[in-house]
């Protein structure tokens, strides 16, 4: 068995994708973003704003040299920007089966538009830089990649089928 590591942009359904994996599979879900939360003791809101980003992506990279070393099994979502960092595309190939849950900027607008705990979004036009990110990120998203799954119009149960099909693709 191999560790299903979902990456995408914020609002793209890592999360909820996850949890119904872990119902489907019968395994644990570790959401890296609350994981450093707990380590740190502190949000990420408030980790972007005491330390700067940069503190929060070291963060993450130490997360996956940790999840390596202790070998963890399941299913890993990952923060939005975490595939950012070429490093952490290395230890994320090693970690697992890395899925990109593609959505459009439409959609993501739609699931996040009133979601306040977004510290790279607070204050600025949400729509407009959702966009703008996007383009930034799709090719290191996209390079991280083992499967990419596009997530628009379609329902949770059916993109963790869609992913649990491709995982047998491997074996």
């Amino acid at each position: 068995m191999r560790n299903i590591i979902l990456i995408g942009y914020m609002g793209c359904g890592k999360s909820t994708v996850g949890k119904a994996l872990c119902r489907q599979i019968k395994t644990e879900l570790l959401d890296t973003d609350q994981i450093i939360e707990q380590q740190e003791k502190i949000s990420i809101r408030q980790m972007f704003e005491q330390h700067g980003e940069s503190y929060f992506r070291n963060r993450e990279t130490q997360l996956l040299e940790q999840l390596l070393m202790d070998s963890f099994y399941g299913i890993i979502s990952t923060g939005g920007g975490m595939p950012l960092k070429e490093k952490n595309r290395e230890l994320l190939a090693r970690l697992g089966v890395v899925i990109f849950l593609k959505a459009s900027a439409d959609t993501i607008y739609q699931r996040i538009v009133s979601d306040q705990s977004r510290p790279l979004l607070n204050g600025k036009d949400k729509r407009k830089e959702i966009e703008t990110m996007l383009k930034e990120r799709l090719p290191k998203y996209e390079q991280a990649a083992t499967f990419v799954i596009e997530t628009d119009y379609k329902e949770v149960e059916a993109i963790a089928q869609e992913i649990l099909s491709l995982m047998n693709t491997l074996d």
